[in-house]
């Protein structure tokens, strides 16, 4: 019983103490700001008792038919909603004095906190109807921490995130529809006794592929990733922190399940998952690379990022029941990544608070001379490019060495060759992330300042915030130096992969270990030598306008569907194949126009958009209970 309560606590405490803050703060803004605090330190404690004492509680909310929810709280899950709890206490700290001058802070918070507990539900989630939910209380709630500032820069980011979240639900509905009509569950343990040993699986890729879709927009795989360098760079710093350490792991969670249960051992689906997650690693860094803005490159960084852990997710399938390696990696690297973005981005807040600028080029050497903000740096930068003594160097080894054992276990056979690209593709951008990351570097502590001393104030961050951050930056080299301690965590998660226990213990710092690392840091010196310093910085370099693939096809497209939508709806003839196309081409001329001529031009749809999306998830529900119950 007590199990159940702490259970229950850590989803829907956050969520009651948003309305309580939210009430609280139109009186007195110090009582919302303790109510806050205290819910998260709270919910935080809760999820370690819960972590340390009650692992295995299950527990069935309610019994509605199609709509029952049902939570079970195992290593992993524990595991990542003492993450989810750490990174809120984090921003926690530091958002006050971010947003200390900002508008609407009671509702930012009131937000803020019903993302956390529905973040929370859907990592205890034991079936796909659960995780759904919360998918979409987060979606919507969400949405309000990228719309915070209200520009029109902001709300046409907004604007971007919300209409992909809302297609990429709709997609997840027919995707679960079709899987519950097929395998006659949601349920994820009843997932994979089902699929555990069924040859033939291609009944189920349909149903797979809408899943993909839909998860992975919410991850920002490839080539569903581009609301995220709008909505991320959009977004207030401690959100976008939250966004990228914490939301984008939740799209993950449903693929590892996929993964991990219905696709074990399926060389086709592996292959599916393994291609665009070699892009999304490679493109995203590309994109990083060519970035002139600080909060843009850190989310084209989580792009890039996220494509290391789906090729984790991919070496789940590929391996089989022999996917230690590939389990470990890919829990071992989520935890990483959010604990490198809860640093970054948080860093990139403290950039923000003082300069008011995050372009490069207006905010170089402004860490000279502070030693805090240079170690909470550092130590994220390290651990993101994988050197060794940092964590990050413990989860880029696992993947490499799942890939190189994929490839020698399949060489000669049709999936060994997304199994090469897949590795060559992980060490090139492990060598891209060294160079954008030292561009960053260079730029904050190496470039000299070109604004006055007197602009800033010598106290640059809060105490709070400044040992809140010392503390979270400390993490990185001390999990990297006593391996163990990684070891021990993904030994604590790999029953929610399905993994087996390793064969034989990782030796992170032996040489056959440290070659791919070792070669993605010469690549990464090369590229930032040769190119970013002697083409991108010297000839100010930017990823072209036109290449934007929202603008290039998704808007003009949609725009096409509508028109065409609307002529059959009226009884009109709807436009030839030919006319499509020249109308589409004319749409993509119109809206580089409009844009080259005012980058600022938004819809001002995004009330509108959202009202849409709520009636739509209820009409979904609705339909749901009806073919299900």
């Amino acid at each position: 019983m007590t199990g159940n309560i702490l259970l229950l606590t850590v989803i829907f405490f956050p969520i009651a103490a948003a309305f309580a803050a939210y009430f609280a703060g139109r009186k007195s803004e110090r009582a919302r700001d303790v109510i806050v605090f205290a819910a998260v330190v709270f919910t935080f404690a809760a999820s370690l008792v819960l972590a340390l004492r009650y692992q295995g509680v299950e527990l069935r909310l309610a019994d509605w038919g199609a709509l029952a929810l049902h939570f079970r709280a195992d290593g992993f899950r524990v595991l990542y909603a003492c993450v989810t709890a750490f990174l809120w206490l984090v921003t926690s700290i530091f958002t006050p004095e971010y947003l200390a001058h900002s508008h609407n802070r009671s509702r930012y918070w009131f937000f803020n906190l019903i993302t956390f507990g529905a973040v929370t539900g859907v990592f205890f989630s034991a079936d796909f109807r659960t995780a759904f939910l919360f998918f979409e209380i987060m979606t919507f709630s969400s949405y309000v921490l990228v719309a915070h500032n209200e520009t029109h820069k902001t709300l046409r980011a907004s604007d971007t995130y919300l209409a992909v979240a809302i297609i990429s639900g709709l997609v997840q509905v027919m995707g679960l529809a079709l899987l519950q009509y097929r395998a006659g569950t949601l349920e994820f343990a009843a997932l994979h006794e089902l699929f555990t040993g069924m040859a033939d699986k291609s009944l189920f890729y349909l149903p797979g592929a809408l899943l993909l879709l839909g998860f992975g927009a919410k991850a920002g795989m490839y080539p569903l990733h581009f609301w995220l360098p709008k909505a991320y760079p959009a977004a207030p710093a401690p959100a976008a922190a939250l966004l990228s350490g914490v939301l984008s792991k939740a799209g993950v969670f449903g693929l590892v399940v996929l993964a991990g249960s219905v696709f074990m051992n399926d060389h086709t689906w592996a292959a599916m998952l393994l291609i665009p997650a070699a892009v999304t690693m490679v493109f995203g860094a590309v994109l990083a690379v060519f970035s002139d803005n600080l909060k843009r490159t850190l989310a084209c960084s989580s792009i890039s990022q996220v494509g290391f852990i789906l090729t984790g997710v991919a070496m789940l399938a590929v391996a089989g029941g022999n996917n230690a390696l590939a389990a470990h990696g890919t829990l071992l690297h989520m935890l990483n990544h959010s604990l490198f973005k809860l640093l970054l981005f948080l860093a990139a807040g403290v950039v923000y608070m003082n300069r008011r600028e995050l372009a490069l080029d207006k905010i170089r050497g402004f860490g000279r001379g502070k030693p805090l903000f240079f170690f909470v740096f550092v130590m994220a930068a390290l651990g993101i490019c994988g050197v060794p003594l940092w964590s990050g160097h413990v989860s880029k080894t696992l993947l490499h060495k799942a890939l190189a054992d994929g490839l020698y276990l399949y060489q000669g056979l049709s999936l060994e060759v997304p199994l090469r690209l897949s590795y060559i593709a992980l060490t090139f951008t492990g060598g891209l992330t060294f160079a954008y990351m030292a561009r960053l570097f260079v730029t904050l502590f190496v470039e000299k300042s070109t604004i006055l001393p007197a602009v800033e104030e010598k106290r640059y961050i809060s105490v709070p915030s400044a040992v809140a951050l010392a503390v979270a930056a400390a993490l990185v080299p001390l999990l990297g130096s006593f391996t163990w301690l990684m070891d021990a965590l993904a030994l604590w998660g790999q029953d929610f992969f399905h993994a087996h226990a390793p064969s034989y213990a990782m030796r992170y710092f032996a040489w056959t270990n440290m070659q791919s690392t070792a070669l993605s840091l010469v690549i990464g010196a090369l590229v930032y030598f040769v190119f970013v310093r002697g083409l991108v910085m010297r000839r100010r370099l930017l990823w072209p306008f036109w290449l934007d693939i929202e603008v290039l096809i998704y808007r003009p497209l949609l725009n096409l569907l509508t028109l065409n939508t609307f002529l059959r709806s009226s009884g009109r003839k709807p436009h030839t194949l030919g006319r499509l196309l020249s109308l589409y081409t004319l749409q993509i001329s119109r809206r580089l126009r409009l844009l080259h001529e005012n980058p600022a031009i938004i819809g001002h749809f995004s009330l509108d958009l959202l009202l849409v999306g709520m009636g739509v998830c209820i009409a979904i529900v609705y339909v749901f209970i009806r073919s299900l119950g």
